[in-house]
């Protein structure tokens, strides 16, 4: 599903840039998706979000819809165990994984997504629980202005401007865009505003890469928590990060380091109509630097990486809060067996001021037994500090838990893999065994107030499927499926907002066309089953002219108008046309 197979042996020679060891993604012993270019370009989706939905084993939960807000989930996990990167740059919010898609980046301009499934805590720290997403932008050598425009259905509207200038030795990429909506139901109007900047300065043996990002959401927030009750709930979010990265080789040692800051702005009211009736402010800010390296000798690579990072929160209804957090990360990679046998140890320790040590061990193991096929194995231990919403929020239907532990988990998959230029195919098993979840929940559907607590252990077992074929050069097809099975060890006589909320059953079938030379068609086909939602059915449509510097296209979202909920009953868009187009003006 994320693998281009018409660039096969681009995506092969792709690495996969942990903190401090970049791996081959041919000799990943990890399941990794590569979401690339040009399947974003020919995607039936409109935003990150949605283009995620389209990966087996991933649980996108949206309220609303075209990237207003998302909650994004692997394999069973909470919105809170996922890592969010860009371009390496750590975006989690410490108030709340509600936020953590407020990406400062139009799916435009993305230039792949590197998804690890699993866990990855002993090469990024907290909150790499279940997986890892890090979406890549890249600038481009030249001078090209990008112009694009859109509309839809609901006064849907959108425009979009990137400015790239640059050589081999410095380049430059500005791009901004705005998109608005009228909302497919009342209140789920919503205004979405990006400014990005980036710039990358070559120097010997490796560069320096600067980014700046703006963010700011406005929308109607009808049922969207609470209870579907609330229907005149509205937020305004942003979220800026500035990041400044070093890389650069000496020798067998690899060096790479970064300085960032993400800062994030939440307003939320109740009654928009009657801002005083209950109002919350949120801001938060993440500091840190990172330096990490990697030599390699005799006896393989050994990377080492030191992260200290400041959060800060201030808010109206959460207190001040703040925590230090400092990470030391250790992992060495050799092979065995004429290089057939891959084997990466490592592990991680963290401490944070509040909540004290973590150790986070990991093994992972891979046999290729030639160039096409391999299988692998990994084992690791992760854990998850509370968010401060977990922890602090208070309101007349949510009450946080001063007294939460931290949750924490072992998890491992077996799994095989095939690959040539037109082929790709895998299965896996895997299992998540988890201590003192953390969960929203309440005694009876009837209790008014949600409470948090550690609800004990958890057992996730699933099966995932995936196989991918370029059938003939003008035509490829692609089917995923996961299986989940949950099971609480202790009793679980309460209602649960989250964790009892998974996806049992996930089918996602996708089929790309190309024909008259310049029209591409994608047709995506997705069967949901939710434990405590049902079944449903989704088909998505996208038909792509594209010619030299032009292109345009057709998108429909849900073709057989279902109806449907993908979290806490909010209802979700019916048909939804879209019509776009993007023209390139190359500068002399």
């Amino acid at each position: 599903m994320g693998q281009a197979q018409e660039k096969a042996s681009d995506i092969e020679t792709i690495e996969v840039q942990g903190k401090f060891i970049a791996t081959p993604y041919k000799s990943a012993n990890q399941n990794i998706t590569i979401i690339s270019r040009e399947e974003i370009a020919n995607a039936a989706a409109k935003s990150i979000d949605e283009i995620l939905q389209m990966v087996p084993g991933m649980d996108i939960r949206r309220r609303g819809a075209n990237g207003v807000q998302s909650d994004v989930g692997f394999r069973g996990s909470s919105f809170e165990q996922v890592l969010i990167l860009l371009n390496g740059i750590r975006m989690n919010d410490s108030q709340t994984g509600h936020n953590s898609l407020n990406i400062p980046v139009d799916l435009e301009d993305v230039e792949r997504i590197e998804i690890i499934k699993g866990p990855a805590a002993r090469r990024f720290g907290q909150n790499a629980y279940a997986g890892v997403i890090n979406i890549i932008t890249k600038t481009i050598l030249g001078k090209k202005v990008k112009i694009s425009a859109e509309g839809g259905d609901y006064e849907t509207y959108g425009f979009g401007l990137n400015a790239q200038l640059g050589n081999e030795k410095f380049s430059n990429s500005l791009q901004a865009n705005s998109s608005t909506s009228q909302g497919y139901m009342h209140n789920t109007d919503y205004e979405i505003r990006n400014v990005f900047y980036q710039s990358k300065l070559g120097i010997r043996n490796g560069d320096i890469r600067l980014q700046a990002g703006f963010s700011e959401k406005k929308f109607g927030a009808n049922g969207f928590y609470s209870s579907p009750k609330a229907t005149e709930q509205y937020e305004e979010m942003q979220a800026s990060i500035i990041s400044l990265a070093h890389q650069q080789t000496f020798g067998k040692l690899k060096l790479n380091s970064n300085v960032y800051w993400r800062r994030g702005q939440d307003m939320y009211l109740y009654n928009r109509q009657n801002p005083a009736l209950y109002r919350n402010m949120h801001i938060g800010n993440n500091v840190g630097g990172e330096v990490n390296s990697s030599y390699t000798w005799g006896l393989g690579t050994t990377g080492v990486g030191v992260e200290l990072r400041k959060e800060f929160l201030v808010s109206n209804n959460l207190g001040d809060r703040n925590r230090f957090v400092t990470q030391v990360l250790f992992e060495h990679h050799f092979s065995l067996l004429d290089k057939k046998l891959n084997i990466s140890p490592g592990i991680s320790w963290a401490n944070y001021s509040k909540e004290g040590n973590f150790f986070y061990p990991g093994l992972d193991v891979g046999y290729n037994f030639d160039s096409n096929n391999k299988v692998y194995a990994n084992v690791a231990r992760v854990h998850r500090v509370p968010t401060f919403t977990d922890l602090y929020y208070i309101s007349k239907t949510e009450q946080g838990n001063p007294g939460l532990l931290p949750e924490n988990a072992v998890s491992s998959e077996v799994g095989y893999q095939y690959q040539n230029k037109i082929l790709l195919a895998k299965i896996s098993g895997f299992m998540r065994s988890s201590k003192n979840s953390i969960d929203w929940v309440k005694k009876s559907l009837e209790d008014p107030v949600w409470y948090a607590q550690n609800v004990g252990e958890i057992d996730t077992k699933g099966v995932e499927i995936e196989f991918n074929h370029r059938l003939f050069p003008w035509i490829k097809y692609s089917l995923g499926y996961t299986y989940l099975d949950t099971e609480f060890k202790q009793s679980n006589d309460f209602v649960s907002r989250y964790v009892l909320d998974n996806l049992k059953h996930q089918l996602v079938a996708k089929l790309e066309t190309s024909f008259l030379q310049h029209f591409t068609n994608e047709l995506v086909y997705r069967y949901n089953d939710r434990v405590n939602l049902g079944s449903y059915n989704l088909l998505d449509e996208k038909i792509s002219f594209v010619k030299k510097d032009f292109s345009v296209y057709v998108l429909i979202n849900n073709v057989t108008n279902t109806k449907y909920t993908e979290t806490f009953g909010v209802q979700m868009p019916n048909r939804w046309f879209h019509i776009g187009f993007t023209y390139n003006i190359n500068i002399k």
